[in-house]
């Protein structure tokens, strides 16, 4: 079966998940994930990528980024895969690959669904049993949201700045966003849509994408296989 197409249309969110192949760790260590979040900053910059949140984990990483071009996206992860793959391989003296083979992606609504998904990111190492709290999980964006902290790879996104009309509003909105963790029906829906590229919205917003992209964004609904005729018996 084909893959899908990649489509990321200026002005949409996105987000993007990239593991390890096999599972395998790709950040033993925090100067590793220094290193990755300096290309990163490079590859947005570079190819005019937004990067609104993330999280580093030992195996994987999850984004949530707006391009302002098509391509941009795919051109940043690019850039940032060569250039991190390159740095750990020399590092650790292996050779091959690190990434599995290509990085998962969906179009993310922005009302009702955007800051959920940022919300997930963020939870990712309270859901992984690594700390209890997100704020203290160093490698993700939740402290820049939610205390202030400022690292030159964020922008935040419109839907964080409509919190409050102060930095200090805004802070205390979002940590009230996590006084309840997420229900196991959106953590389903986020998974569902990055596992199957498609989009992470509702109906209005899939028949939006699916003008915009030309690609279908609703699961083929499965039903009974079809039953097969038996050959006619030949007389002879």
């Amino acid at each position: 079966m084909s893959r899908r197409h990649r489509h990321c249309p200026p002005g949409l969110a996105v987000h993007v998940i990239q593991r390890g192949n096999n599972r395998q760790i790709c950040f033993v260590e925090e100067a590793n994930i220094k290193a990755y979040t300096n290309w990163l900053r490079e590859g947005a910059e570079k190819y005019s990528v937004a990067v609104h949140a993330w999280v580093f984990m030992t195996n994987h990483v999850h984004l949530l980024m707006t391009p302002s071009d098509s391509r941009g996206i795919s051109a940043c992860m690019q850039l940032l895969g060569r250039h991190y793959v390159r740095y750990f391989n020399y590092r650790y003296r292996r050779t091959g690959t690190l990434f599995e083979g290509r990085f998962k992606s969906c179009l993310v609504q922005t009302q009702d669904y955007l800051l959920t998904c940022q919300r997930y990111i963020e939870l990712n190492p309270v859901r992984a049993g690594m700390v209890d709290d997100p704020a203290h999980y160093s490698w993700s964006s939740y402290r820049t949201h939610a205390f202030g902290l400022q690292p030159r790879m964020w922008r935040a996104h419109p839907e964080y700045l409509a919190l409050g009309q102060t930095s200090q509003s805004r802070q205390s909105a979002y940590r009230k966003l996590f006084a309840d963790h997420l229900n196991n029906e959106q953590i389903t829906e986020i998974r569902r849509a990055i596992n199957t590229g498609l989009v992470l919205g509702n109906d209005r917003f899939r028949a939006e994408a699916e003008h915009l992209t030309g690609q279908r964004q609703h699961q083929l609904k499965r039903g009974p296989k079809p039953k097969t005729t038996a050959s006619p018996e030949i007389l002879l």
